[in-house]
């Protein structure tokens, strides 16, 4: 009977573990009937997508680089002083090998906007195959004497270039500019250039532009102006804040006398001339 028992115990033992083994299967199975169901459409289409993006890629750079985006026209617009062939190039040699579709816009403006007299420039494609640019010139506001010769500057108080004889709306020219990089030298020149606005504006209003050789506005407050008479050159201080009178004053003082007059001071009420050699009046 001990011997029945031991038997039936072994018999049992040995049913769970193989009831534990087909467990084991079964789930085995189940787990890679998973893996096959869903994992292999999931790598199927990742290696579809990866192709695809390929290809497109393949495709739009081929596409891109073609002949048909080769730039064929460049619009420049908004050019006064900045040399219209001079922009032209700088934009040729920036989209000639890249094409319209491929171009830095981004170089192409930061290139045109060195140039002297550009404020800003817009960049745009003009698909398939042209460039254009919008340029914004800086407006020339004085010309002002450095000490490398005359410069034209603009309402910023920024140095453009040399200022040639051919600069009418400019025929003053303004000394005592501060060519420091100080934090004051800015406000400053801007100040003089104000001060040398209102001094054309009044004295067109007088008519007497054209006897102004130049300005000193070293010292904003107290504007010195030079005349001609008599083919001699005199200088004349002026009341800052009536600019045409004080100088209308002073040339009628010193009309015909230029040969003997050293300067005058148009500050107050009536001119007071300084001669040559006789002193004061």
């Amino acid at each position: 009977m001990a011997k029945r028992k031991v038997t039936t115990k072994a018999r049992a033992s040995s049913t769970k573990l193989r009831a534990r083994k087909t467990s084991s299967r079964v789930r085995r199975a189940a787990a890679l009937d998973g893996v096959t169901r869903f994992g292999l459409p999931l790598l199927i289409s990742a290696v579809l997508i990866v192709g695809i993006a390929v290809v497109v890629t393949t495709f739009y750079s081929s596409a891109t680089s073609s002949e048909f985006f080769n730039v064929r026209a460049i619009d420049i617009r908004g050019t006064d002083r900045t040399p219209l062939e001079d922009v032209k190039r700088v934009v040729s040699s920036e989209v000639e090998k890249p094409g319209v579709w491929n171009a830095d816009l981004g170089e192409i403006k930061a290139k045109i906007e060195k140039f002297p007299f550009v404020k800003s420039a817009a960049v745009s494609r003009m698909l398939p195959a042209g460039i254009r640019v919008d340029v914004v010139e800086r407006e020339p506001a004085a010309v002002v004497r450095l000490s490398s010769g005359d410069y034209l500057v603009d309402t910023e108080a920024v140095v453009l270039a040399k200022a040639t004889a051919a600069e009418k709306n400019f025929p003053v020219v303004m000394q005592g500019w501060d060519e420091s990089k100080t934090v004051t030298a800015t406000p400053d020149n801007l100040a003089r250039l104000k001060l040398y606005k209102k001094m054309l504006d009044e004295w067109k209003q007088f008519d007497l532009v054209s006897r102004v050789k130049e300005v000193n506005l070293k010292n904003a407050r107290d504007p010195i102006a030079t005349i001609e008479d008599s083919g001699r050159a005199i200088t004349v201080s002026l009341a800052k804040d009536n600019l045409g009178k004080s100088l209308r004053a002073a040339v009628e003082a010193v009309s015909g006398k230029g040969t003997k007059v050293r300067s005058v001071n148009a500050e107050g009420v009536s001119p007071v001339i300084t001669y040559l050699e006789l002193g004061n009046e």
